[in-house]
């Protein structure tokens, strides 16, 4: 990308935000920030590389965990902070005690099960390639299950979260 074109996507940009993120005094363009990118934690691929069993090794993950938690050490450390963390690529390998998996892509809703293991995808806040709205996934964690689901932004913006999901968040 050329540096004119590259001052056109900036211009553009200008005057979008995601008010979530961001404080009364980041709302506007101020000029150069950075963000970090990371890569492929891949959560078991170290053991399965390892044992030379690709397909039923990765059955650990503590090597992975070790070396996560330092990338997020090494990001809280620098000054200045950067403006975003972005997690991309092969999250896990192998799923010791995974019910659910959440991606993306697909830029529609679809999903299944496969041996007790949930695949959710979610469709894009951007561009959509099915019938599907933009939107969001709200996802709820609890001791005993995983709840999820899927809202258009206006609605969520209109209405938020459902009394059923906050509800769940509320369980001792």
């Amino acid at each position: 990308m050329s540096a004119a074109e590259a001052g056109g996507v900036f211009r553009r940009a200008r005057g979008r935000t995601l008010d979530a993120f961001l404080s009364e005094k980041e709302r506007e363009w101020k000029g150069p920030f950075y963000f970090i990118q990371g890569a492929d934690p891949q959560f078991g691929l170290m053991k399965a590389w390892s044992t030379g069993d690709s397909d039923s090794g990765g059955d650990e993950w503590g090597q992975e965990i070790r070396l996560t938690e330092q990338a997020v050490e090494a990001i809280n450390k620098l000054k200045p902070k950067p403006k975003f963390f972005v997690l991309c690529g092969d999250l896990i390998h192998a799923m010791p005690g995974v019910t659910a998996v959440f991606s993306g892509h697909y830029h529609r809703n679809a999903g299944g099960t496969y041996q007790n293991l949930d695949m959710v995808v979610s469709s894009a806040i951007g561009c959509q390639l099915g019938q599907d709205t933009h939107g969001l996934r709200v996802v709820v964690v609890t001791a005993k299950k995983i709840i999820h689901r899927y809202y258009s932004l206006d609605e969520l913006s209109e209405k938020g979260i459902e009394a059923d999901l906050m509800g769940l968040m509320e369980e001792k």
